[in-house]
């Protein structure tokens, strides 16, 4: 590919690399979450929310759990300043939530952000200014001890506005484009906001470390975080804090790497919206946790619900193979993959219900609110006996012997096929339906009458009709099914071997209808099978036999 020469890494590495961090499997215990959805998120729409859908998406992230959500950047926008201001007069923030608030480093811009929060009782100001070398060179103009400078004098004016005000706001800052800073240089500039701050084990300080661009590798961003993390001043009475973007597509690999090397707090939006490729999507981290057996302290048992809700009030989609959250994540086409799932779903149901072990299923569907049925088989011409047999058979209590699975499987993929689409559940149900059960042509059964012989044997008369045509057959058997299948061979001039049978009940009760599947091999070796639908056991079982001879009948 052209052009590759002009690029070169825009990243520092920390003067310490320490990779003691990946020691570990996984984060023991979940983060301090903070929602930057309201903020972050929807600066990135098209079409931001108005104050009535960023209401409605704010009290979903407190039902979902989160005890931090920056709600805006006040001093920005009219909207967010009303918003904030709605919050307060409605007394919309619970007590156990705490309201965080972004503003530059700039003295009017953290005046007015002030002037927002009056009446707010738990709130984090989060005042942030550019470090990186790109920006100090290219936008500020300014040297290493110019643009600290401006960091510091953010804080002093932060504490003093906060005493002022009577309050006990918390304090955050972000050295902006950490990811384009020498790490030593934000240590400093991070060190000196902290050296104002004064931070105390009951009023901690948040430094957030943010991957403003992504532009390393995931472990070379954990190695930086773990320098800060270790060099930090008043490190017992600070938070340290990530806030990663998704420019490489590593965002959640940043988040989780950035945890096990000391973050303890993230900062990110429901499902990754934010500037360009977007901020670390905080339900696929939540998740990666469960699926870990790790409570992430986030109630994510309705996706569903939140899917619907961020998709209308964002104007965003969320995309149908996205983890855990998609329309598609738990769905198997695949035949072998239907099969795994289906022997999986009942060895877990004969050996351990408590642990999950599906294959090709790293969750339980069910956890996030989604069924098996529609969410996790599905079936086009890509899939096979297995997962058309477990649809039947957990949907519709149909039962099918295994070889008339693979019969049904190859004539259900025959339909998707043809008409190139995937079949829903019912319409799958309506194939069997059409295709095995209760087949009248060309014969129709009308009646039956076979009484017990003294021999053990049964004997008695068959009534069918052969294209509308009204017949009598003499029937004898040692059974009922077998007097009938020999009156039909011999009456008909048809011929088969192997019989094969099974049944079931549908239902239980006195009006319960029962199943019954019967296989017949013809001359040419090919087994044809049919089904018998009715309240009647035995009136099933003939039904069935009809139906399997008029299939062969018809080359099916």
């Amino acid at each position: 590919m052209k052009n590759f020469q002009k690029y070169k890494k825009g990243y520092y590495m920390p003067p310490v690399k320490d990779l003691s961090w990946a020691d570990k499997e996984y984060p023991e215990k979940a983060p301090i979450w903070c929602s930057v959805d309201l903020r972050d998120g929807n600066q990135s729409l098209v079409i931001p929310m108005s104050i009535d859908e960023k209401i409605e998406f704010y009290k979903m992230l407190i039902e979902v759990g989160f005890k931090e959500i920056e709600v805006g950047f006040p001093a920005a926008s009219d909207t967010e300043y009303a918003l904030l201001r709605r919050l307060v007069e409605d007394n919309l923030i619970p007590d156990g939530v705490t309201i965080q608030v972004l503003t530059q480093a700039r003295e009017h811009i953290i005046k007015k952000t002030f002037e927002a929060l009056k009446g707010v009782k738990n709130a984090i100001v989060h005042v942030y200014n550019s470090t990186s070398v790109a920006q100090r060179e290219q936008v500020f103009k300014m040297s290493r001890e110019e643009i600290k400078q401006i960091a510091v004098d953010g804080a002093k004016l932060l504490k003093r506005l906060t005493e002022e005000a009577g309050e006990n706001y918390r304090f955050e800052y972000s050295p902006e484009s950490f990811t384009g800073t020498e790490p030593e240089y934000a240590l400093e500039v991070c060190n000196a906001v902290l050296d104002v701050w004064q931070p105390t084990a009951d009023r901690k300080a948040i430094i957030n470390i943010p991957v403003t661009v992504e532009m390393s590798m995931p472990h070379v961003y954990a190695m930086q975080v773990a320098y800060i993390s270790q060099n930090l001043k008043y490190r017992d009475n600070v938070i340290l804090s990530i806030h990663p973007h998704n420019d490489r597509g590593c965002g959640v690999a940043d988040s989780e790497m950035g945890l096990l090397a000391g973050a303890e707090r993230i900062e990110g939006t429901l499902f990754g919206n934010g500037e360009r490729t977007g901020n670390v999507d905080i339900v696929t981290l939540g998740m990666n946790m469960f699926a870990l057996g790790v409570d992430p302290r986030l109630d994510f048992s309705n996706m569903p619900k939140l899917v619907e809700l961020y998709e209308r009030v964002t104007r965003m989609h969320v995309y149908e193979r996205q983890p855990y959250a998609g329309a598609l994540v738990f769905a198997a086409f695949s035949g072998s993959h239907q099969d795994a799932i289906a022997k999986g779903m009942r060895y877990r149901e004969e050996k351990d219900p408590s642990r999950w072990t599906v294959p090709y299923l790293p969750i339980d569907p069910k956890d996030v609110g989604r069924e098996y049925d529609g969410d996790v088989i599905r079936i086009n011409s890509q899939s096979g006996k297995g997962g058309v047999g477990y649809i039947m058979e957990q949907k519709y209590g149909i039962e099918m012997p295994k070889k008339m699975r693979e019969d049904f499987g190859y004539c259900v993929k025959g339909v998707s096929d043809r008409q190139h689409k995937e079949l829903l559940p019912d319409e799958i149900y309506q194939i069997f339906m059409d295709e095995y059960v209760n087949v009248e042509s060309p014969y129709k059964l009308v009646d039956f009458m076979l009484k017990k012989e003294p021999d053990g044997m049964r004997s008695g008369i068959l009534d069918l009709e052969e294209n509308g045509k009204p017949l009598s057959f003499k029937a004898r058997g040692n059974g009922r099914l077998d007097a009938v299948s020999n009156a039909l061979q011999e009456n008909l001039g048809i011929s088969y071997k192997d019989l094969t049978y099974s049944e079931h009940a549908l239902e239980i009760g006195q009006t319960a209808r029962a199943v019954a599947y019967i296989g017949l091999v013809g001359a040419s070796g090919k087994i044809t099978w049919g089904a018998g639908l009715d309240t009647d056991i035995i009136t099933a079982s003939i039904q069935a036999l009809f139906s399997a001879i008029n299939r062969m009948k018809s080359g099916k």
